[in-house]
């Protein structure tokens, strides 16, 4: 998702477009992996000193809710990413280093269903985390 994209969404949810949601979401297209919510606020703090943690998670889990910002648990903390341009369903391997990621184009879903009949199925999230060639 491009930057100019993601503030659209933001408008037509009635959202204004800050100077730190600017910054936290040129931090995300900047990078192409997931990023701990700690990491993000060091690099606010450079141009927002006074900028708390709170209010970084506050915008993130908006960014998250909106569909504008992914989330996954690394590392028992919450790291987020910015959504996929991938079109069509899809799922990720995660390195659980760098926090790279992958595009997965099978749904384990289609067998998931024969071992779950009379089930109704809302939603799901398949990941594959380990390391990426880079990091092994």
């Amino acid at each position: 998702m491009k930057l100019e994209a993601a503030f659209n969404k933001l408008k037509e949810k009635g959202y204004k477009r800050t100077k730190q949601r600017e910054k936290i979401l040129e931090i995300f297209v900047a990078q192409d992996q997931y990023i701990a919510a700690k990491v993000i606020l060091k690099e606010i703090q450079a141009d927002f000193p006074g900028v708390s943690y709170d209010t970084i998670y506050r915008n993130l889990y908006l960014l998250s809710e909106e569909e504008i910002l992914e989330a996954t648990e690394l590392g028992g903390e919450k790291h987020f990413r910015l959504s996929c341009d991938t079109h069509g369903h899809h799922h990720h391997f995660i390195c659980t280093d760098c926090g790279k990621t992958k595009s997965i184009h099978f749904c384990p879903m289609e067998r998931m269903n024969e071992s779950l009949p009379g089930c109704q199925i809302e939603n799901h999230k398949f990941e594959i985390y380990g390391k990426c060639p880079e990091c092994s």
